[in-house]
């Protein structure tokens, strides 16, 4: 009986002890398990203060990056955001402040300090001798950011026009070498020989063509001074404002090197409409008319019924003056390099520079010589800062421009005037050579054979006109710190040279005009 009582107590103890073990293993597992469900939640709380170096800064927007999530800081600074487990980062952000992304990884807790944006109250304005930031300047002057003045021209002149206040800036001609613009400042100030402004490129005066040719990838400030208050300084120089650029120089680090290549199309905005040779005949005639009812008509109706427009007759021509002297557009190409850097006692900045602009004339083929425009542009500019001392600075800069220019003995506004102005049925531009003159090398322009009407393409063709211009410049400056006589004194030296020269050569031929004899084909 004992013995069933010890092996039934026996057999209790054993499950048991089987049963406490089981639930001992067990119990860490799922403690685990729950712990590691506990650590991984789907979002997770981030809280914190944002403030600048001196206060907490309330309205500061808070948004995860990436989405649209995101919170704002009270009057306290202080925040609180859910946020997804996965969270990269926080963006801060508010307006006067720069924008600041933080990483989010394990942190809880995350608080930022903001710094300042620098507005354009710290901006510096090139005024009469100096500079001065954008917030003390009282007089009245506008500037624009050089990268404003990146257009698809070579005339630097031609970018004005409606990018600066106070400024008005007219084309009077595209064509090149002849497309400089002509501008006033706040309307025309002065009557006599001089309305230009006075233009100062590196505190030297110079002329509109020379700003013309000026590259914008090497301005550094470009700003014009209108009123009295700012051109005082000036006299009566500055009546008719001021333009104020400032090239740039090198910084110091080590040297950059940046490339600009362009290439573009020009062609006429916009083109006259002209009647056609047909309605010119219709209205010549009815013109005469009414002057003198009794008067003969220029045209007959069989010379009007005999045009057709396009044929291509040389007995009733109808002659598209326009379409034989230019061309649909033209292709120009532009290149401009810089490099710049140095250390603690020099630095430098030099570029170089290429334009090359072309016309819409048209050439003859039986010519040797082009007739058509062509300007070519070489633009060279050194400018370099060497601390002679402490307190003792030389600025050396060279620069040079040289135009080569290539294009017909007539101007481009002359010769559209002839196309304006010649008659459309007297004559085609040139006769074909028929047998009596195929042994002629040479084109056979075409005339009425009264001597005094001009042939508008003869005129474009029967030579040419080259020209080349060169404004080579030195200038030297020596800036002298005082501060150890006087806070904020200091001195300024400035010597300038420069050789400007240019020539121009014309070459001409007779050109040989034909007119038709009518008995031979009546």
């Amino acid at each position: 009986m004992q013995l069933k009582l010890f092996l039934r107590y026996f057999f209790l103890v054993c499950v048991f002890s089987c049963l406490t073990m089981s639930v001992a293993i067990a119990t860490p597992s799922s403690r685990a398990e729950n712990a590691s469900v506990a650590d991984d939640p789907k979002e997770i709380k981030i809280t914190g203060t944002v403030s600048d170096m001196y206060e907490s800064l309330p309205g500061v927007s808070i948004v995860v990056r990436g989405t649209t999530i995101g919170t704002a800081s009270d009057i306290n600074g202080e925040y609180s955001i859910t946020v997804p487990s996965d969270t990269c980062s926080l963006m801060f952000r508010l307006v006067g402040y720069e924008s600041q992304t933080v990483k989010v990884g394990s942190r809880r807790i995350i608080s930022v300090t903001m710094s300042e944006k620098s507005t354009s109250l710290d901006e510096v304005t090139v005024v009469a001798f100096g500079t001065q930031k954008k917030e003390s300047v009282i007089g009245s002057i506008t500037t624009i950011a050089p990268k404003e003045l990146k257009v698809p021209s070579s005339n630097l002149t031609t970018a004005m026009a409606g990018r600066l206040a106070g400024m008005i800036a007219y084309q009077r001609s595209g064509e090149p070498g002849a497309d400089d613009a002509s501008f006033f400042i706040r309307g025309v100030t002065t009557f006599g020989y001089n309305k230009d402004p006075l233009i100062l490129i590196d505190n030297i005066e110079l002329t509109t063509t020379d700003l013309a040719r000026l590259q914008p990838d090497d301005i550094e400030s470009f700003s014009i001074m209108k009123d009295a208050t700012a051109t005082a300084l000036y006299g009566s120089r500055g009546a008719n404002g001021v333009i104020l650029v400032k090239t740039k120089e090198g910084t110091k680090g080590t040297a950059r090197l940046n490339l600009r290549i362009e290439n573009s199309f020009s062609q006429p905005t916009q083109e006259i409409d002209l009647a056609d040779p047909i309605t010119y005949m219709k209205l010549y005639n009815e013109a005469r008319l009414t002057r003198n009812p009794l008067s003969p008509l220029r045209y007959t109706q069989d010379q009007i019924d005999n045009t057709v427009l396009g044929s291509g007759s040389f007995i009733y021509p109808a002659t598209d003056w326009r379409d034989a002297l230019l061309k649909d557009y033209a292709m120009n190409q532009r290149v401009n390099m810089n490099i710049s850097g140095g250390g603690d006692v020099a630095r430098y900045y030099v570029a170089a520079s290429y334009a090359k602009d072309n016309g819409i004339m048209n050439s003859d083929k039986n010519n040797d010589y082009d007739t058509n425009i062509d300007m070519e542009t070489y633009t060279l500019r050194s400018n370099i800062n060497i601390n002679v001392t402490k307190t003792t600075e030389l600025v050396v800069r060279l620069s040079g421009v040289f135009d080569d220019y290539n294009g017909p003995v007539e101007g481009g506004k002359e010769l559209y005037n002839l196309i304006m102005q010649s008659n459309p049925t007297l004559f085609p531009a040139t006769y074909p050579k028929d047998e009596a003159n195929s042994w002629a090398t040479y084109t056979l322009f075409g005339n009425s054979g009264a001597g005094n009407d001009l042939n508008p393409y003869a005129q474009l063709v029967k030579g040419y006109k080259e020209s080349q211009r060169s404004n080579i410049g030195a200038q030297f400056e020596i800036n002298q710190d005082l501060d150890f006589l006087t806070k904020g004194l200091s001195v300024r030296a400035l010597f300038n040279t420069a050789r400007i020269s240019y020539y121009d050569m014309k070459r001409t031929i007779e050109p040989y005009f034909y007119a038709l004899n009518r008995e031979t084909y009546d």
